[in-house]
């Protein structure tokens, strides 16, 4: 009973990155319908941003004041100009564009367009020297494929609708409210490649920031605060009715605390576990499950239109995604054991030189008178 007790909790264990990275998706998903919900009730989509990071700077501070109080370094001018580029990239300007093309598109093509992030992320990391590339390995050639099987896929569901795909019963819920989704394809596509581009590029940077500001809360909540502000500061340009700023007892208000405190907080703190447990590339292998959650919850739940070209492309993204990340997986598994070798040698020196003085002492006190 005891090895048996024991074996089923090393399996929860094994498995719990895994499980938590999958509430993690469903988390995301449940935030593509709820934010949709709040745009058709009449959510302003840049006053929304500006008050989610809000919440989620509030959520994150006590988290990052406490647990990183000993390894946050000390903020300099150059390094807060860094953080305002930082969040610019990854708040002010990548979310406005991507919830706003949430009006023209769906959130099954947003979810299908996340997940070309990591291919554009890999592009653009070998292009500025970030990202080693060997195409005489077989997953430095997986990576290159799995970067244009997915760039394909990308282009597909951009370009190409299809027929629709009929729908085997009524909605079960429908979502009330004006909806301006699907007035223009073509202008969501653009703003949604756009902010893939943009969210690439503030992953690249990010990792440049952390080598100079290695908290990850800390950065976080700085990202939320100063990226707030600099939405309040776009919005209030461009949205000159005050009804927009007012959030009544209704979907709009839990639209805001859902994506917060959930998903820039609770969820956050999960992906941050999970990549300090299995790293990053763990993380973003689980980025499929919310498209197929998401697909499967529009179509079948709520009714929306399917069309062939999405799933088409979904389908591609997917098999390139994998394709490249099954390429740097192999680059991390070389990496471990290059520092795992070099770790033993090291501590293999260490003990030779130790015996070799502790021989010579032995030497030297035989020797003695």
């Amino acid at each position: 009973m005891a090895q048996k007790a024991s074996s089923h909790v090393g399996v929860c264990r094994k498995f719990k990155p895994h499980f938590l990275m999958v509430l993690a998706q469903m988390g995301y998903t449940f935030l593509y319908f709820i934010t949709e919900a709040s745009f058709n009730h009449g959510m302003n989509p840049h006053v929304y941003i500006t008050y989610r990071h809000i919440v989620s700077g509030v959520v994150m501070l006590p988290f990052a004041y406490f647990l990183e109080r000993k390894e946050r370094p000390k903020l300099t001018f150059a390094l807060f100009l860094e953080l305002f580029v930082l969040s610019l990239l990854g708040v002010g300007l990548t979310l406005n564009m991507y919830f706003a093309s949430l009006r023209y598109t769906s959130p099954t093509f947003l979810a299908s367009m996340v997940n070309t992030i990591a291919s554009v992320t890999f592009v653009i990391a070998v292009a500025l020297r970030l990202e080693a590339l060997n195409l005489r390995n077989p997953r430095g050639l997986a990576k290159v494929l799995g970067t244009l099987v997915s760039l394909a896929g990308v282009m597909t569901m951009t370009l190409y609708k299809g027929p629709t795909v009929r729908n085997l019963w009524s909605p079960l819920i429908h979502i009330e409210g004006k909806s301006s989704i699907h007035e223009n394809w073509l202008k969501g596509s653009i703003l949604t490649v756009a902010s893939c581009i943009t969210w690439s590029v503030w992953y690249i940077m990010q990792a440049i920031t952390l080598k100079r500001y290695p908290a990850q809360l800390s950065l976080t909540t700085w990202m939320s605060f100063i990226g707030a502000a600099q939405s309040a500061v776009f919005t209030v340009c461009i949205e000159h009715r005050r009804a927009a700023w007012t959030v009544g007892f209704n979907i709009d208000l839990w639209s805001i605390l859902y994506a917060g405190v959930v998903c820039s907080g609770l969820v956050i703190f999960i992906q941050l576990w999970c990549t300090e447990e299995k790293g990053p590339v763990f993380v973003t292998m689980f980025n499929p499950v919310s498209t197929i959650l998401v697909a499967i919850l529009a179509y079948f739940v709520l009714g929306e239109k399917l069309y062939i070209g999405s799933i088409l492309g979904a389908a591609i993204v997917i098999v390139g995604l994998y394709l490249l990340l099954w390429g740097k997986e192999g680059d991390e598994v070389y990496i471990i054991k290059s520092e795992d070798s070099s770790d033993q040698t090291y501590e293999e020196e260490k003990d030779d030189r130790i015996r070799t003085i502790t021989s010579v002492k032995k030497d030297a006190l035989h020797g003695e008178p």
